[in-house]
């Protein structure tokens, strides 16, 4: 069993948005809550993200979007040794002058944990290309979408089912599969076969 760690990105999400009704659907999610969503710090996000994969009392599934992941990749090993995996969504690009700017430069090291990194092929807040460089980086299976804007609501996603199965392949992890279904490796190629046609 793990525990699955929702980490919004700058300026919260809002109702509707995939990870908010995740939130409220996984058995075992805690969302992170960060005290300043607009004004964001390295330091206060990271030691609250860590605090919250800390607190858990079973191994961590990270589900981060946009500046979310950024946090992550800045987690101290004593938090990141505690994740099984995660899913990172529509990474922010803090290296850009403005009020992301506080989370660069961004760590380029391999990650100790299994991640898949989603990307959008037309996404305003992250080039393409730089997306692909953080998969190389941090050792991550790279998904890459196409014209999905930042993967949010404003770019329609809401539920995100393909999504769903992204995060099936770690928390389905240890379950066996039955017969004449797909097991966890199976929803995610599934996943990013569907995906990469979209």
């Amino acid at each position: 069993m793990t525990s699955i760690v929702i980490v919004p990105g700058w300026r919260d999400s809002g109702p509707g948005h995939w990870q908010s009704l995740w939130a409220e659907q996984l058995p075992h999610a805690v969302r992170v809550q960060q005290a300043d969503w607009h004004a964001p710090t390295r330091q206060a996000w990271v030691d609250t993200l860590a605090a919250t994969v800390l607190a858990q009392p079973r191994p961590v599934v990270i589900v981060a979007h946009s500046l979310g992941c950024i946090a992550t990749i800045h987690l101290p090993p004593e938090a990141a040794a505690r994740i099984a995996g995660a899913l990172l969504v529509a990474p922010a690009d803090p290296e850009r002058r403005g009020p992301l700017a506080d989370f660069a430069p961004v760590p380029y090291q391999p990650l100790p944990y299994r991640s898949v990194l989603v990307a959008s092929s037309n996404d305003p807040f992250c080039p393409i290309r730089l997306a692909g460089a953080y998969a190389r980086a941090w050792g991550s299976e790279f998904v890459r979408m196409q014209n999905a804007g930042h993967i949010n609501v404003e770019a329609g996603f809401g539920p995100w089912p393909l999504g769903l199965a992204l995060l099936r392949s770690f928390t389905e992890v240890d379950a066996p599969a039955q017969p004449n279904q797909p097991g966890p490796r199976s929803h995610a190629h599934a996943a990013h076969t569907a995906l990469l046609a979209a």
